[in-house]
């Protein structure tokens, strides 16, 4: 349960930060920069709310969905796993929120054109905006890779293939806002040149 009623403690003024399991790390760590950058995919989405219209209330209601999954995500980071008995059950991404997250990829995925260029990130301003929240999400991504990388710093499968589906997910509804792929505005290679 998270009960939040002081919002500065103090404890982090020396540069470390707590972990759901107590210990203290610095904020540098490449687990706090992980979960921290899954908390800005997160912000960059809620940013990209406020552009939908009326008309992309599915989008607006699968992207509320995620960024509660977002929190799951950070949640899942903050605790690692390292098969210690914790006195509470820690929070884990599951494979049935990266099967969701498929699932609504196909279903907004039917209603466009397939592609034969890149799309350049642009048309309306919610589309922009989810190209940002898609290019935060990948970095996420790369971070969450790197921590695993770490010895002793151990990610869950679910976590990393729940965020690689975010960014997937991200491109195609900021194709499905853009006029269901109409406004796209694709790469032309070569044409400054």
């Amino acid at each position: 349960m998270v009960k939040l009623n002081k919002i500065y403690t103090r404890t982090g003024d020396d540069g470390t930060t707590g972990l759901g399991t107590g210990e203290r790390v610095r904020k540098d760590s490449e687990r706090v920069t992980a979960y921290g950058t899954v908390d800005e995919a997160n912000a960059a989405i809620g940013m990209a709310r406020i552009h939908l219209t009326p008309a992309d209330a599915v989008v607006d209601a699968m992207l509320l969905r995620i960024q509660n999954d977002l929190f799951d995500l950070g949640a899942d980071l903050c605790v690692p796993d390292r098969g210690e008995t914790l006195p509470y059950e820690p929070l884990r991404i599951t494979s049935g929120q990266a099967t969701r997250l498929e699932q609504e990829i196909d279903t907004l995925n039917a209603e466009l054109s397939p592609l034969n260029s890149f799309v350049l990130p642009g048309g309306s301003p919610a589309a922009a905006a989810l190209h940002v929240a898609r290019t935060v999400a990948r970095r996420a991504e790369r971070l969450i890779v790197e921590l695993k990388a770490v010895p002793g710093e151990p990610v869950s499968e679910p976590a990393i293939t729940y965020v690689n589906r975010l960014s997937d997910f991200l491109f195609v509804a900021s194709r499905y806002v853009n006029d269901k792929g109409h406004k796209d505005v694709l790469w032309v290679p070569g044409k400054n040149r």
